[in-house]
């Protein structure tokens, strides 16, 4: 696979949805847009940039009325705004693998809930099997 030399661009949230996706969308283009991303990111195409707007993801979604203008505005912003707060997320070049690596190490139960839970695709994606990494109790208090 030919790695492409512009970063993949995406927004807050969709860190963690490039990581549940199995295969499900909004529309049969939306569909295929996000398969070719999640291909790519999986088969090591490792620069993304992080924007707080639209972004490669959303390119296709029938949700979206326009740059930065989608259908359900407030909710992809609440989405976003919540990663931001807990994993400090900024609108930069990151290594997705590396982003990846230190979210889901912090990502607890909890916060996957709190982040996801408005989210019509969370009960049945992957999102919380691949992502939330239980840890045990074990001398804490």
């Amino acid at each position: 696979m030919k790695i492409d030399e512009k970063p993949i661009i995406l927004r807050p949230h969709h860190l963690l949805c490039t990581q549940g996706y199995s295969g499900h969308g909004y529309s049969r283009e939306f569909v295929e847009n996000m398969d070719d991303v999640v291909e790519r990111l999986r088969q090591g195409d490792d620069r993304i940039r992080i924007t707080y707007s639209t972004d490669d993801l959303c390119m296709k979604c029938p949700n979206k009325i326009g740059e930065d203008c989608c259908k359900t505005q407030d909710k992809v912003k609440w989405f976003d705004d919540r990663v931001v707060l807990y994993f400090g997320i900024e609108e930069k070049e990151y290594r997705y693998r590396e982003i990846i690596k230190e979210i889901d190490e912090k990502m607890t139960g909890e916060m996957m809930d709190d982040i996801c839970s408005k989210c019509s695709w969370y009960p049945i994606s992957a999102c919380r099997k691949r992502i939330v990494k239980e840890r045990l109790s074990i001398g804490r208090e």
